[in-house]
């Protein structure tokens, strides 16, 4: 073997070459993803440990305590105690974060915002993880600590790189949607009382006689959407780095309290099987046509923390933890993100961190997970901690079981994320364009000009044209018009090339 070849074969952190470092090993094209695909755990484990000690993405935040009202009945589709009963009103805490930006950084940066939600029901905490936008940028999680590191600081300049953001990209179509989000004024939102919240992920609804529905979460502002342009933004990035926080801490202070209207889309098992989308591809939309919204309660939040660092950088949200009558679904992002969180916090803030005040629920935790650091409770006191015994009584109550769960395939490989039938990564971003105002198409191309305009290097020119070939592909106008605000000469045999793939 050659020196060149042995010394940039692709290895894991000890040594060995493996082939899959961008799809995750699943049951069959759409199922879950696998336990054993060790090289996604490493990934993210890893990545979860970069940065000491504070939060790798969502580092900049703010929180607030608030309640949920159930308007509307929804218990045909879950058996969730949460929504069990018309006024049944639930505590919570809800996070609100920029993604790349460290702790430090302005929070009207373009950037998605983090919208977790920490329900706090007599049947457990249930975390709602989600962002105000309905899509991500990748649909599965081995690719997540790459594309995150595109987001962060340039490894040499130590700067923000348009180059290696746009560089990505325009390598992963699939992006286009939430770039295209982005891109949009929505991408500097103007403050967090006046944007949506996402569940995002596709998960599940089990109703009393266990049957399973594919749910939705879709959060409206009552407030009304309101966004900075790219300029506003920018001159308030100078003018008051945290306006979003001031922005909800006054409000709820004066007793103007923000308010979320939930609603959600149901798809059935069925359903499921047949839509002309990938139900569980974080990079697509439910058509609301196809699902119409349907009502469930609203949100408020109305007392903000006496203390930021105890609350809102304390506070911890995961995926994974889901309460009866709520699970999850084969969507490949989710199905890492399960893992990571929880992994994420015990490095962050300890083994114990549900422990902390606002992780903790405010009802009954039995279990047999004792010691760590910073375990300030009575660490079970002299009660066994093991499983089975003949002494604390504690038992597993056989009605939290969920039913079983048919899957697609038995069939377990690396599937290609994008193939065959998956890789439509066109139509909706086109349409999400086709249905902006005049006004909207205008500031979204601006936007994408700005940003792109900032790549740079020996690769520029390659880069603008793969992602222009993207752009053409969703929408012919939006192509040319970007492509003439970036100076490309877009009748040039290689533009031409590019574009039809002829």
């Amino acid at each position: 073997m050659e020196e060149k070849e042995r010394n940039h074969k692709l290895t894991s952190a000890s040594g060995i070459p493996y082939a899959e470092h961008e799809n995750s090993k699943t049951v069959g094209l759409r199922g879950p993803i696998l336990l054993e695909d060790f090289i996604l755990h490493e990934k993210l484990a890893h990545f979860n440990r970069e940065r000491v000690p504070e939060r790798v993405v969502h580092a900049k935040g703010s929180g607030a305590f608030g309640k949920f009202t159930v308007t509307h009945d929804i218990t045909k589709y879950t058996r969730a105690k949460v929504f069990s009963q018309i006024g049944k009103e639930t505590p919570l805490f809800l996070r609100f974060s920029t993604v790349g930006g460290e702790n430090g950084s302005a929070d009207t940066e373009r950037d998605p915002r983090g919208f977790a939600i920490k329900f706090y029901t007599e049947d457990g905490n249930w975390d709602l993880v989600g962002n105000n936008t309905p899509v991500f940028f990748i649909k599965d999680p081995k690719k997540f600590p790459d594309f995150i590191h595109t987001q962060k600081r340039d490894p040499r300049t130590h700067t923000k790189s348009a180059t290696m953001m746009w560089d990505f990209w325009s390598l992963n179509p699939e992006s286009l949607h939430q770039v295209m989000i982005l891109m949009s004024d929505r991408g500097t939102p103007y403050g967090y009382r006046h944007m949506h919240g996402f569940g995002s992920h596709t998960f599940s609804f089990i109703n009393a006689e266990n049957e399973r529905f594919f749910v939705k979460f879709h959060f409206k502002t009552v407030q009304g959407i309101k966004n900075f342009t790219n300029s506003e933004a920018a001159a308030m990035k100078g003018v008051d780095p945290d306006f979003a926080q001031r922005d909800l801490v006054e409000a709820i202070d004066r007793g103007d309290y923000p308010q979320w209207a939930l609603k959600i889309q149901i798809m059935t098992e069925a359903e499921a099987k047949t839509y002309k989308w990938n139900p569980f591809d974080l990079t697509k939309v439910w058509s609301q046509k196809d699902f119409p919204l349907i009502d469930v309660g609203i949100l408020e939040l109305n007392r903000i923390p006496n203390n930021y660092f105890a609350d809102v950088e304390q506070s911890a949200f995961a995926p994974a933890h889901v309460v009866d009558g709520i699970g999850y679904s084969p969507d490949r992002m989710l199905q890492g993100r399960l893992l990571s969180y929880p992994d994420a916090h015990r490095y962050r803030i300890g083994a114990n961190f549900e422990q902390l005040p606002v992780n903790r629920c405010p009802f009954a935790v039995n279990n047999y997970q004792r010691d760590g650091a910073m375990r300030y409770d009575s660490n079970g006191g002299a009660a066994p901690n093991y499983f089975p015994n003949s002494f604390d009584g504690i038992y597993a109550d056989e009605k939290y079981k969920e039913p079983a769960q048919e899957l697609d395939s038995s069939i377990a490989g690396w599937f290609d994320r994008n193939g065959e039938g998956e890789n439509d990564h066109y139509t909706q971003p086109g349409d999400l364009f086709r249905l902006m105002t005049d006004d909207e198409k205008k500031a979204t191309i601006n936007n994408i000009v700005g940003a792109m305009s900032g790549i740079s290097g020996e690769k520029r020119t390659l880069i603008i044209n793969r992602q222009l070939c993207h752009f053409f592909r969703a929408d012919i106008s939006l192509g040319i018009a970007i492509a003439k605000g970036l100076g490309v000469d877009i009748e040039s045999q290689a533009m031409q090339h590019a574009i039809t793939g002829n």
